[in-house]
Order: structure tokens, then C-alpha cells, then sequence
């Protein structure tokens, strides 16, 4: 991958953008290669436990095919320490002036995460126009999205948020959807079970899927 990597060639490298929690270092590793043996590169690990920037190291360090990202960055302290650990991009499941103005410092590609037709024209003031749906089924699903497409025709968006494998084809069969972020491609009982093989199957899958 390029380092200029932008926002947009996050969203375009493959259908779905997995939505990662883990809580075991020795885990993250396994796992990244596994999904990048099955087709998926960018890997969005959130910040959501104590291991997670361990667990981002290890992959940028270790993976050499997989791109890191952070998910779950709620401050310019988030985007600093994210982009330390290794990742390339970060996902925020919401949106600040702060947040998008640091991402920018640190030169990593931001999918700000919207709900409402308000916060995407905040996105769009600070040059933002790849947008996270988030989250995607409670704030109105591809209905939402339909209706988005006229006024902001313009925008690509990633929906995660209640996205499952059952109904991913709906958002994806949008113009104005680029990919979809959810965790199903790494379920939590494969991570304990160390179960690589169905992960890798998962991803695989995943990238035969149209957009």
C-alpha cells in the first residue's frame, strides 16, 4: 500500500471493513493473517480494550500484507497514540473538529462516523467526504442512505452498525456506499477457539461479495 493512503482507498479495497475487539495480544497477530490470507487488508481494530494499541503494534510490526487501523477514536489523544502503535487509518464513531483536525496532523486517513444530515455537513466543511454510517440499522438503514444520496451526492459512506453477512448486500448494492464495517468476520468464540481457518473462510467469502 501507498503511505498517502486516503480515505477512499480504505473503503474501496474490499467489501467490508472488519470491525475488531480484542482482548488478547497473542491473538492479533493469527488473526490479521488470517484475514489478509482470505482477501481482507484494512483491519480496523478498535479501541475499546486495554490491549488494543498492543494489539495494533503487533500487526503493523508482524503482518507486513495487513493495514492497521484504529477504530473507536474519540480524541486527538486516540488518533496520536493510534498512529504510534502503527495504524494507517482511524474510524471514529463520531465527529469532532478536534478529532478531524488531528488526524489530518498526523497525516491518517479519518471515516468520521454520521447519523444525521447535520453532522455530515460538519464532515464535509473540514474536507471529509467518506463518511462512516454509524450506527448504521438504528439511525435508518439503507433507507437513510437512499434519502442521503440526493443532498449529499457527492459523499461515500461505510455503514456499520447492526450490519450482519444477511443484510451487508443491501447497503452495498447503494451507489453510495463504498463498503461496510462489521465484526461478524472475526467472531468473538473463533478468536478464543483460535480458530484461524474459519476467520481466513469468513474473509474469503466476504470478498466474492458485489458492490
Amino acid at each position: 500500500m501507498a503511505v498517502n493512503l486516503t480515505s477512499l482507498q480504505v473503503m474501496q479495497d474490499a467489501p467490508v471493513i472488519p470491525v475488531i475487539v480484542l482482548n488478547d495480544v497473542a491473538h492479533a497477530v493469527p488473526m490479521a493473517r488470517a484475514l489478509v490470507a482470505g482477501g481482507i487488508r484494512m483491519l480496523e481494530v478498535t479501541l475499546r480494550t486495554p490491549q488494543a494499541l498492543a494489539c495494533m503494534e503487533a500487526i503493523a510490526q508482524e503482518v507486513p500484507g495487513a493495514v492497521v487501523g484504529a477504530g473507536t477514536v474519540r480524541s486527538a489523544a486516540d488518533a496520536a497514540a493510534a498512529a504510534k502503535a502503527g495504524a494507517r487509518f482511524a474510524v471514529s464513531p463520531g465527529y469532532t473538529k478536534t478529532v478531524g483536525q488531528a488526524c489530518k496532523d498526523l497525516g491518517l486517513p479519518l471515516l468520521p462516523g454520521v447519523a444525521t444530515g447535520s453532522e455530515i455537513m460538519m464532515a464535509l466543511e473540514d474536507g471529509y467526504t467518506e463518511l462512516k454510517f454509524f450506527p448504521a440499522m438504528q439511525a435508518g438503514g439503507p433507507a437513510m442512505l437512499k434519502a442521503w444520496s440526493g443532498p449529499f451526492f457527492d459523499v461515500k459512506f461505510c455503514p456499520t452498525g447492526g450490519v450482519t453477512s444477511q443484510n451487508a448486500a443491501d447497503f452495498l448494492s447503494l451507489p453510495n456506499v463504498a463498503c461496510v464495517g462489521g465484526s461478524w468476520l472475526v467472531p468473538a468464540d473463533a478468536l478464543a477457539q483460535g480458530d484461524w481457518a474459519r476467520i481466513e473462510a469468513l474473509a474469503r467469502a466476504t470478498c466474492q461479495w458485489v458492490r
